[in-house]
Formats: structure tokens, sequence, C-alpha cells
């Protein structure tokens, strides 16, 4: 009960700030991505910015140095630095696919709440992308790291 309650009011303050921020709109993040338009959108800095001001000490403080989650969880945390093929064409995809709609994982399942098509259409999209590279890296026993 106990970690569902903390995902929920997770959930909420994610889903709340997105909102709020306007990050759900892909119209607002191409604003974003789109630098030579002449009519550049700088506001998901401040959203990106925001977030690291209250992550980070919180992280360096806190989430560090604690050896279970609230939830009574073992902490994962990354220990791996290392930039292999996986990450970069991760990264890659991803971005391709951020800039072609404008729409982040994330936000989109904020957004779903809008009832517009085409985030349902992109989050069905998504995890049979999630999916299928996962079928991909079993079959090519591809070694991912993971937190």
């Amino acid at each position: 009960m106990k970690r569902s309650v903390i995902a929920l009011i997770s959930g909420l303050f994610f889903g709340l700030g997105m909102n709020i921020s306007g990050m759900v709109y892909p119209e607002k993040v191409l604003g974003f991505l789109n630098l030579f338009s002449g009519a550049w959108d700088p506001s998901l800095i401040f959203v990106i910015g925001g977030a690291l001001l209250v992550f980070a000490p919180f992280y360096h403080l806190v989430i560090k140095k604690r050896s279970q989650s609230l939830c009574g969880d073992a902490m994962c945390l990354p220990h791996s630095k290392q930039i292999d093929k996986p990450l970069v064409y991760g990264a890659v995809i991803f971005g391709l696919g951020w800039g072609l709609i404008g729409i982040c994982p994330g936000p989109a399942l904020a957004g779903l709440m809008s009832f517009e098509s085409e985030l349902f259409f992109f989050v069905a999209a998504m995890f049979a992308g999630n999916y299928l590279a996962s079928l991909w890296q079993k079959r090519a026993n591809v070694e991912v790291n993971r937190i």
C-alpha cells in the first residue's frame, strides 16, 4: 500500500508540473527544439532547471546516502559511466522521435488526460517500440546496463 501511495503522489506531482508548464503540448517542445525559426521558446530550459534545482540537493544530501527507498526497496543507483553503442543508438533514436513530433514519454503519459488521440497513438507506439527493442536485445544477446 505504501508503495502505491508514494507512486500516486509522485505521479500526481509529475503530471501536474508537466501540465502547468505546458510541456504536454508538442508545439511547446517543438518551439524549444526549433532554434533557427526566429520564434525559439526557451521555456523548456526553465522546466528542466527547476527540476534540477529541486532534485540535485535531495540526490546529494539524501538519496545518495540511503541504502533503502521510502518503500523499503534497495536503492539501485547506476554505477556504470560507460558510453556504449546501445546508449548512443538509443539516444539518437529517442532524439529523432522527440524532434519529429515534440512528444516525450513522460509528458505523453501525463497528457493522456487531455484525451487527444495523437497521444494515445504515441503511447501505444512507445510501448510497441519498447517491446520490439527488448526482443531485439534478447535475440542479439545485447547486454544492457540496467539501473
